[in-house]
């Protein structure tokens, strides 16, 4: 897959997990909007609906030019696929066998990172935990000295990370510190697909879509964990919450 080196607008998405309904709502608001290049930063289909999801991913990239970051659940799925795991998880059978082969064939495709350069925000790199690993965590209160450090061997000043479920935009450690929120599983203060748009500023956006009908898809798939995805979406843990618990993880890693 080939990335476009330059856009004018640019729409960052990450974190859907499957839940296609709020995808969908989503990519309308996309094609609205008419950016020149969509960034997902992973974690497209580990969820309930991971087919609909991917089919609905496949259909915007035939229209717009998409780049797709791989994950920490992307690289689940191929780690999966080629059996590295000996002892999965229920859920991880459940999705093994639930992407096709030309599912997994698409997700090779994933890149680790990403860069575009944008309309006056110059060159944004894009990743899914950190530039170094698909499991850090950035949050809007990690602290300057381990910002850096996660950094350093990058050179663009802008940093689209992904893997917190939690949307912000902060300036430390000299570069500008976003996350564009999580589309499918938010850990929001309200209800809703969030993503971002990247232009000649950066615009964190809410999308409104149909949760008791996600609902209601969730619970007629065969998902192991279709019940806990409900309540995750129903009763989710707060900013503060997660942010804590990103920030203690981070600290005894």
């Amino acid at each position: 897959m080939t990335s476009p080196s330059s856009a004018r607008r640019v729409a960052v998405i990450a974190d859907v997990h499957g839940n296609a309904p709020a995808f969908e709502a989503v990519i309308a608001e996309i094609r609205e909007r008419q950016p020149d290049v969509v960034v997902s930063c992973g974690d497209l289909s580990w969820g309930p609906l991971p087919r609909e999801t991917l089919a609905l991913a496949r259909e915007l990239a035939d229209d717009v030019p998409c780049v797709f970051v791989r994950g920490n659940a992307e690289r689940a799925l191929l780690e999966a696929a080629a059996e590295h795991d000996a002892s999965p998880t229920e859920r991880e059978r459940w999705m093994s066998a639930t992407h096709t082969r030309d599912d997994l064939d698409f997700i090779r495709s994933f890149v680790a990172t990403a860069v575009v350069d944008v309309h006056r925000l110059g060159a944004v790199r894009f990743c899914h935990g950190s530039p170094l690993s698909d499991e850090d965590c950035i949050t809007p209160v990690t602290p300057e000295e381990r910002l850096r450090a996660l950094v350093a061997a990058i050179k663009e000043d802008v940093l689209v990370s992904a893997h917190t479920h939690v949307q912000f935009d902060r300036r430390v450690a000299g570069i500008r510190s976003l996350n564009a929120g999580s589309v499918g599983m938010p850990y929001e203060d309200r209800r809703g697909a969030f993503w971002a748009l990247l232009d000649e500023d950066v615009t964190l956006l809410r999308t409104d879509y149909d949760l008791s009908e996600t609902i209601r898809r969730y619970r007629a798939t065969a998902d192991p964990l279709a019940e806990k995805m409900v309540e995750m979406l129903e009763n989710p843990p707060t900013r503060e919450e997660v942010i804590e618990h990103a920030e203690r993880v981070q600290r005894s890693g």
